[in-house]
């Protein structure tokens, strides 16, 4: 494929859908980015600056079209105590640092990485992220005036009911403009986007932040770039292997990070905190008719254009209207059918799920609920394929021989079962161990094996280890110690 080609798939190929889309996430993207401007303790224009900025960087350069990123609370929540301690100008240089680091990760291809990521982890990413987004809309909800409860349902209604007419025009954007509408011509009392904070009034300036080039003031900002590019990372690629599923089609996990890493880095320098792709906005985009690269550019710009020249209209934007949305992308998100899998799916496998929705809504720490999913998937696949080993032996006829064959996998996990397996005791001349049919993945079953034949040999037996295949032999070959001077020393503490 040439590049026009791609650049036509990417940009043009669904104009119509791209910009109906964008400007529904770019209405979406207002109280958000304020909202998170809030959780970081700074002023409501650096979200908003960065949402912008991130949005129209991340697509050009990142690997996922379709997919939205911009300020995020799972990087605002990281800098709370960076801004409380040192200021704003710290955090500007942290988000330029962060995107430096995630820069990197994606030139030393750490996309990779989602290779072990589980399903089951990714069902529970999903369901903690739509239980996140609902209780992100509870404050709006409690507490307030009949008069708003009536708005959300009428919103609700309309998203669900309107594409029965016609799927033209994006329901979530017929939801925003209508209930506007009505909540003007009736003077209806309901908080506004206009309640949240300040809009800003001029375009984001280039500047350097102004903190000392010294070593000091990278250590202080060192370990807040690592958090938020590692957690940016994580629920960037998440995120892309969620539009993946949704849209049947495939990303480029590298280039997402580098574009990422790309798009912290130069909102650093117009004064945006750092971000990362949002699962919500995302799942906004596709079900809105967004596909390509230009639904997340015209988000971005969208913004900008809202905040600056039709921010007399966006202040007016009932909050009711926008819950309604992101209540529909809450319930969009959660996988229902997760629900039945409990009872029909391993039971490893939803302890995995569950203890992924638990450790994140519990924390809200995306990154931490995702750790604890892939560790405990983990130790799920090392106990299964540790069960998957079976050791068998046989005595020649004149009782002098053992055979021993080894099948399945010799690992760390299954070490103990081979040496356990081994009669050490019994009067033999010879002892053959037979690993035609196992595999040897580490420096633990390297060891295994060393640590029995050395054993035979202090009882005077003599060992031969057969049947390894390639790979195996390449490790033994490598860092086994059985036939080194002063092994059985050394192994066997003697």
């Amino acid at each position: 494929m040439t590049y026009f080609d791609t650049f036509r798939r990417d940009w043009l190929s669904n104009i119509r859908g791209d910009i109906l889309a964008g400007l529904v996430v770019a209405l979406a993207l207002i109280p958000e980015a304020i909202g998170f401007s809030i959780i970081a303790g700074v002023d409501p224009k650096i979200g908003l600056y960065a949402s912008f900025s991130i949005a129209v960087i991340i697509s050009m350069t990142g690997g996922r079209p379709g997919m939205i990123s911009a300020a995020t609370a799972a990087t605002a929540v990281l800098m709370v105590t960076l801004v409380r301690d040192h200021g704003l100008q710290y955090l500007l240089a942290a988000t330029i640092l962060a995107g430096v680091i995630q820069v990197l990760a994606g030139f030393a291809r750490l996309g990779y990485v989602m290779r072990f990521v589980s399903r089951s982890v990714m069902t529970g990413f999903v369901n903690a992220l739509a239980i996140l987004i609902f209780m992100a809309q509870l404050p709006e909800l409690l507490g307030m005036p009949w008069q708003t409860y009536a708005m959300i349902a009428g919103g609700l209604a309309i998203i669900y009911l309107f594409p029965r007419l016609t799927r033209a025009i994006p329901s979530p954007l017929v939801c925003i403009v209508v209930l506007t509408a009505v909540a003007v011509a009736l003077d209806i009392d309901v908080r506004t986007v206009g309640d949240l904070g300040e809009l800003p009034d001029s375009l984001p300036q280039f500047l350097v932040p102004d903190v000392p080039f010294t070593l000091e003031t990278f250590w202080i900002i060192f370990p807040y770039s690592v958090s938020v590019a590692a957690v940016g990372l994580l629920e960037s690629l998440l995120t892309a292997s969620i539009v993946d599923q949704m849209t049947d089609t495939r990303s480029d996990k590298n280039r997402e990070a580098v574009g990422q890493g790309l798009a912290n880095f130069v909102t650093g320098f117009f004064g945006g905190m750092a971000g990362c792709a949002m699962i919500g906005q995302s799942v906004i985009n596709v079900k809105s008719g967004g596909r390509g690269r230009l639904s997340c550019f015209v988000a971005g710009s969208m913004l900008l254009f809202l905040i600056l020249v039709l921010d007399d209209f966006v202040r007016i934007i009932p909050m009711p209207a926008l819950v309604a949305v992101m209540i529909m992308v809450s319930i969009g998100t959660f996988s229902w059918s997760s629900l039945n899998d409990l009872r029909k799916h391993p039971r490893r496998s939803s302890i995995v799920m569950l203890a992924t929705v638990i450790v994140v809504v519990g924390t809200h720490n995306l990154a931490l609920g995702v750790g604890v999913g892939v560790l405990l998937s983990g130790i799920f696949f090392a106990w299964k394929v540790s069960q998957i080993f079976r050791v068998t032996s046989f005595l020649s006829p004149d009782g002098r021989e053992r055979t021993y064959r080894i099948e399945g996998q010799l690992f760390f996990a299954s070490s103990d079962d081979f040496l356990d397996s081994f009669d050490f005791r019994e009067p033999l001349e010879r002892v053959r161990i037979d690993l035609g049919e196992a595999h040897i993945w580490d420096l633990t079953g390297v060891g295994a094996v060393d640590r029995a034949v050395l054993k035979f040999r202090r009882e005077g037996v003599e060992v031969e280890v057969a049947g390894l295949n390639e790979a195996s032999a390449t490790i033994m070959d490598k860092l086994a110690v059985h036939d080194q001077p002063y092994a059985m020393e050394r192994m066997l503490g003697h």
